[in-house]
């Protein structure tokens, strides 16, 4: 076995056939991890998300997004036998120890090149343990280890008015001005609420915000986040609501579809965010406790986020 830093791996294979991951970052709920990669070629590799599961029984869910792979894990070992272009690629384990994931990757060919080499040089990568190197008819296999972040979901509410601003932009430049402060900014997603409500400004939607936190910085970026949106917000109903983890409690995604179906008020809001353990922060006012609340609910499921219920 072979320890080396992303630097290393750069100094050491400059070959032609080496395409360097753009990022890699871990994200730990329990006893599950969420693995987020972003692939250097530029609409990502489907084959890799569809081999990964296919092979790989410690892979929950698979998902491509541009050039951005997601995966959940569940902790532990798996029995892989590969096969060229059948099972040509997964991960054999999945462990955390303390503030450090480690995932070994294992793949024929190409794949091999990729768990090790390409994976190993991202941003994020803390350092690679290279058992055998792929390429060719070979078998590639490495240990990725980078920090154990968590998920951090904030769900934003009512900045705007009928006169002026939008939520989705405003919380958009909240998400990248936290970023140029040393947070990570991972997604944006829009969720349409009930579009027959009297109080909208127009067309009823909230924002959930999506980061990969350092331990010990969560309170750090809820803090922040408050005191960006206090100092631009147009309205006096502002507010949000923030979920720990990647996972959904089912009691949350079903308030989340029925706010998109029918009204629904500050005192449902606050009885769910309690009983769910989710925060409610009244920025400016409690009215966008509401929605903020619902994009938490749906903010992993796009298409039935953004859906319109008549």
């Amino acid at each position: 076995m072979e320890i080396l830093t992303p630097d290393d791996l750069k100094t050491k294979f400059k070959d032609p056939w080496i395409a360097p991951y753009k990022k890699v970052i871990t994200m730990v709920d329990d006893d599950q991890v969420e693995l987020v990669e972003y692939h250097p070629c530029v609409a990502g590799s489907e084959w890799m998300v569809y081999q990964y599961k296919r092979t790989s029984d410690l892979v929950i869910d698979s998902k491509r997004d541009g050039d951005r792979h997601i995966y959940h894990l569940k902790i532990g070992k798996a029995n892989m036998n590969l096969k060229p272009s059948f099972s040509a690629a997964g991960i054999e384990e999945v462990s955390v120890e303390e503030d450090e994931v480690k995932i070994v990757h294992a793949g024929l060919a190409g794949a091999g090149v990729g768990a090790a080499m390409c994976r190993g040089m991202a941003q994020g990568v803390k350092r690679v343990e290279l058992y055998d190197i792929g390429g060719g008819s070979k078998v590639g296999r490495a240990a990725v280890v980078t920090p154990k972040m968590q998920k951090v979901v904030i769900g934003v509410d009512d900045t705007d008015t009928k006169q002026e601003g939008a939520t989705w932009t405003l919380a958009n430049n909240v998400g990248m001005e936290l970023a140029n402060r040393g947070f990570e900014y991972i997604d944006h997603v829009t969720c349409q609420l009930y579009p027959h409500n009297p109080n909208k400004t127009q067309n009823c939607v909230a924002i959930a915000l999506v980061f990969a936190v350092e331990q010990g910085r969560r309170d750090e970026l809820v803090e922040k986040t408050c005191q960006l949106l206090k100092k631009d917000t147009l309205s006096e109903k502002t507010a949000i609501a923030v979920l720990d983890g990647f996972k959904v409690p089912a009691k949350l995604r079903t308030y989340a579809e029925d706010t998109k179906k029918s009204m629904m008020y500050v005192e449902d809001a606050e009885k769910v965010a309690k009983e769910v353990g989710v925060q409610l922060v009244q920025v400016t006012g409690a009215a966008g406790e509401i929605g903020a609340l619902a994009a938490l609910g749906l903010y992993n499921d796009l298409k039935e986020a953004v859906k319109v219920y008549y």
